[in-house]
């Protein structure tokens, strides 16, 4: 059963995604962990609508909508963590994810590069390497060329 959350999540300094939509769920977690394994709900659901979501702007839940399309189900994005043997842990562990899916898909994108052109220098540079490899690999071959 979803349980609501503590505070709110900063994400960036002008972003903060209050706890109140936010959702958590609980469940028992595989893997090691002994006895306590089989009875406590450590493993940690952490869901966001960002569809829904009253601090995004629209631009903001575009960018998010379009960087985040494999991760979204209807909206929602949910991160699980259930590495750590305590439900404070793997709570800690999700909350940190979630903030940084959403800061990585609410940073600007990189410009494109511009493509220049080699110098001259360094195209003179190159030829002469490969002029100098040529000759090396002719010297080692059976019958040694005269060099012109």
């Amino acid at each position: 059963m979803p349980s609501p959350v503590r505070p709110g999540l900063t994400v960036t300094t002008v972003l903060t995604i209050p706890r109140a939509e936010l959702t958590e769920r609980f469940s028992r977690s595989s893997g090691p962990g002994g006895q306590g394994v089989n009875t406590t709900d450590s493993r940690v659901e952490l869901s966001w609508d960002v569809g829904r979501s009253a601090v995004l702007s629209d631009t903001q839940r575009q960018r998010i909508t379009d960087r985040l399309a494999d991760r979204l189900v209807h909206g929602i994005l949910t991160v699980v963590a259930s590495e750590h043997r305590e439900q404070r842990r793997n709570r800690d562990a999700a909350a940190r994810r979630l903030t940084a899916l959403v800061a990585d898909a609410l940073a600007p994108s990189s410009r494109a590069r511009r493509p220049t052109r080699a110098t001259r220098g360094s195209q003179e540079r190159r030829l002469t390497a490969k002029k100098q490899r040529s000759a090396t690999k002719r010297m080692r071959s059976s019958k040694p060329r005269r060099e012109d």
